[in-house]
């Protein structure tokens, strides 16, 4: 069983008043996830960081550096064997970043880690199509995209949640006319065929932000973190919830979702 994990560790695990890592290895400790999808890494394209991160979690990092906001990661253990690795070369805000692997079942299997803008739908928008088209080049018929999507989903009332943000942070869900709920890079992965994990094979409820004691004013228990598989990948889905409780309520400010495949490495 192959289980991936993916997690917006708010700024790389530190900030002015605290120094988290210690919480985020915990909390992938207690998961022990195979692939593990990781945002908002800032400093960890400094020399060094990114590898003793990797050797506290024994798993091999990929990193895609950010031009505007923050890296993004892809981070591999043993035994699974990595056939290729690079970032998505498009201007994302923040990076995406792709490995695949090698599967005994299936073939080749593409993982991409990604976080889209958080300010702007519309470059949201953008990025979701180059995400797509990511995963279309992808070889064989299973990819995977894990990450941050700091967008809405469809076919949801979230009127009351948008209700009770602050107004500066209000405008990051709406269009232009400040009305119409902004769903549409989310919309645009379900149009490319691509299959929510979660609502495909998940248990639990689905809101990733904020967590308990870790901050967040700019959410309002709000689904922004997502797992999207190809139909053939999808089929091999068993599990996929959001990970409460414990030291996630502190390590960041949004909570992990996890899925649980049915692959095993080649």
């Amino acid at each position: 069983m192959l289980r991936v994990m993916t997690w917006n560790v708010r700024t790389g695990g530190r900030d002015r008043t605290a120094d988290r890592r210690d919480r985020l290895v915990r909390v992938v400790g207690e998961q022990w996830p195979d692939v593990l999808a990781l945002q908002e890494l800032r400093g960890f394209d400094a020399p060094g960081v990114a590898e003793r991160f990797g050797e506290a979690v024994e798993m091999r990092v990929h990193l895609a550096k950010s031009w505007f906001g923050q890296p993004v990661a892809v981070l591999v253990r043993p035994p699974w064997r990595v056939l290729s690795a690079g970032p998505v070369r498009r201007p994302f805000h923040h990076a995406a970043q792709r490995v695949t692997l090698a599967t005994a079942e299936a073939g080749p299997l593409t993982v991409v880690s990604a976080h889209l803008d958080p300010y702007c739908g519309r470059r949201r928008l953008w990025e979701a199509g180059w995400l797509a088209a990511a995963l279309r080049r992808a070889p064989g018929e299973s990819a995977l995209l894990a990450g941050d999507l700091n967008t809405l989903e469809p076919g949801v009332d979230h009127r009351a949640r948008i209700a009770r943000l602050p107004a500066a942070y209000r405008r990051r869900h709406l269009r232009r006319d400040g009305r119409t709920v902004e769903t549409r890079a989310v919309a645009r992965l379900h149009r490319a065929g691509l299959v929510d994990l979660f609502t495909h094979a998940g248990s639990g409820e689905p809101e990733t932000a904020p967590t308990r004691y870790g901050g967040g004013a700019e959410f309002s228990g709000m689904r922004l973190d997502y797992l999207f598989g190809t139909p053939a990948l999808a089929a091999r889905a068993r599990d996929c919830r959001v990970v409460r409780g414990g030291a996630t309520e502190y390590a960041s400010d949004h909570y992990p979702v996890v899925v649980d495949l049915d692959l095993s490495p080649a």
